[in-house]
């Protein structure tokens, strides 16, 4: 049987283009989407969370364009909604308000890596604005942060690194004030001072909408 050298071709260009497709099929479906918070909004430096706690709410407006790598950490909590029902665990007034790392039983959260400390990015830790928690070693922030209930330039950087400051309160200042406020002691569970006596929960962080100009 005789086959025509066109049709031969068009099959040979078939096949070809039907084994890139598998090919680039079964590439597609071993690759790993990673949602590393900057899925979230990826157009809009400045997403807002509204933040639910067991005493009111609050919005803090992220400031990506300063803190990238903060904000879209700090939201891959947020998207995984690894938040809900944690605790404030150590409150001072008149200087901090910290949470985001136990539950209501202390227990701790799991972490998802550590990040870069991004303190050198013009941020100051003002007053309302919120910051990451880490320990000595300056790269050690992993899922804690704090609110700032005063100026304190100590925690900017300077001979050496500060504290990563990623966004601030625009709506409710007053209920973090009264959060604050609270009556604390030392925690036999954490081994730490300045821990509410009756717990401050944060149940939930909502993601708002993007504003529409």
């Amino acid at each position: 049987m005789k086959i025509s050298l066109s049709f031969l071709f068009v099959w040979i260009l078939s096949v070809t283009l039907s084994v890139f497709s598998l090919q680039e099929a079964h590439a597609q479906s071993g690759k790993r989407v990673i949602k590393d918070g900057s899925h979230i909004q990826p157009d809009n430096f400045y997403p807002r969370v509204k933040m639910s706690t067991s005493m009111g709410e609050f919005i803090v407006e992220l400031d990506r364009r300063k803190a990238p790598i903060s904000v879209n950490n700090f939201l891959k909590y947020v998207d995984t909604r690894s938040y809900e029902e944690t605790i404030f665990h150590r409150i001072i007034p008149g200087f901090v308000v910290q949470g985001g790392g136990y539950t209501v039983d202390f227990e701790p959260k799991p972490s998802l890596g550590t990040i870069f400390n991004e303190s050198g990015n013009g941020l100051k830790n003002e007053t309302y604005t919120i910051a990451m928690a880490r320990q000595t070693d300056p790269h050690s922030a992993t899922r804690q942060f704090y609110f700032n209930m005063r100026d304190t330039p100590s925690l900017d950087p300077g001979r050496n690194w500060g504290y990563a400051v990623f966004g601030y309160v625009t709506e409710g200042t007053e209920v973090l004030d009264a959060i604050s406020e609270v009556e604390t002691q030392y925690s036999m569970d954490l081994r730490a001072p300045d821990v509410p006596i009756k717990p401050v929960i944060l149940t939930k962080v909502t993601i708002l909408p993007e504003p529409t100009f």
